[in-house]
């Protein structure tokens, strides 16, 4: 070998020990992303906020018996009238508006969770049924799908919410109200997971490995579940992902028409609509450090979505 050779492939080699780094890890990608790396750590520091946060405050908001009106509409930093002091000020009936606010984060997050998880398991089933086997069930599947992404997706979920109160007892309404939102928005967002799994699924139907399966007599279920499912969670991650942030929000948007969770169990849409009544009388923190929260929430999960949808795609590798 001349020493030409051995120039030339000196940097062929130190490029395709780099490859795989640069090409499949999304560590990698990840410290190479300054947006995905700031977004990360606002929704890792709203979470943990809103989990350990109401456990460590020294205040119960729903409390009666702690509460005194005497402190109602304290400004953020400032002291109210009988020496207490509240970090974010404090609403009409003399509650810590920081206390809500994280104690309505948790339950958000828990119903935005919840809702992506039903939504990504129905839609994640239906698009493997309907791009394995193809022929009828593809279609009905797909036409239904396609019938509902023509509506939006706060009617549907107004809809089913409606539906569900209609057949729900009275006296089991509050109680219920949080699992029929779950309900309400997992079904409404279940269409864009199977659609995206469908066309990922009719690609890996054609390829080698399936019709090996096949022929070594796998039965279809085992060959969806052990074979087809793990090459197309990849897209339906990303669809996730951001349905989570669409989640987040349609929560909110329930909650602040008042046909979401119980004033009992406020969310941060149930604190936007209460701050909302006081924005214009003075009171704007009421409503600004909610309506904060939620686009905090809502963006940072956004951007990791766009930085995992861009990390898992090959032609941008």
């Amino acid at each position: 070998m001349t020493s030409t050779d051995t120039r030339d492939d000196a940097p062929r080699s130190a490029d395709a020990a780099a490859a795989p780094e640069s090409g499949s890890d999304l560590l990698y990608a990840f410290r190479r992303s300054p947006v995905a790396i700031v977004a990360a750590a606002v929704a890792v520091t709203l979470v943990l906020a809103a989990v350990v946060g109401p456990f460590l405050s020294p205040h119960d908001p729903f409390n009666p018996a702690t509460l005194n009106l005497m402190d109602g509409f304290t400004p953020p930093l400032s002291t109210s009238a009988v020496g207490n002091r509240f970090f974010l000020g404090s609403d009409s009936q003399g509650r810590d508006v920081l206390t809500t606010l994280l104690t309505g984060s948790r339950l958000s997050l828990f119903v935005a969770l919840t809702a992506t998880l039903f939504s990504m398991t129905v839609g994640i089933a239906l698009g493997l049924i309907a791009g394995y086997l193809g022929g009828w069930p593809d279609a009905v599947i797909m036409r239904v799908a396609d019938v509902q992404l023509t509506f939006p997706a706060i009617l549907i979920a107004l809809l089913i919410f409606g539906v569900a109160q209609a057949i729900i007892p009275p006296g089991r309404q509050e109680s219920a109200a949080v699992w029929v939102l779950v309900l309400a928005i997992g079904i409404s967002n279940w269409a864009q997971f199977a659609r995206t799994v469908r066309g990922a699924a009719m690609v890996e139907r054609q390829k080698d490995y399936v019709a090996a399966a096949r022929i070594i007599g796998v039965s279809p279920p085992l060959i969806l579940l052990r074979h087809i499912l793990p090459n197309v969670l990849g897209p339906a991650l990303v669809v996730g992902t951001i349905g989570l942030a669409v989640a987040v929000i349609e929560e909110a948007t329930l909650s602040y028409l008042g046909v979401g969770v119980p004033p009992t169990q406020p969310s941060l849409g149930t604190l936007i609509r209460i701050g909302q009544q006081y924005l214009f009388s003075g009171e704007w923190w009421i409503f600004f450090f909610p309506a904060l929260t939620l686009v905090l929430l809502a963006l940072s999960v956004n951007l990791l979505g766009d930085w995992l949808r861009d990390a898992l795609n090959p032609r941008l590798r």
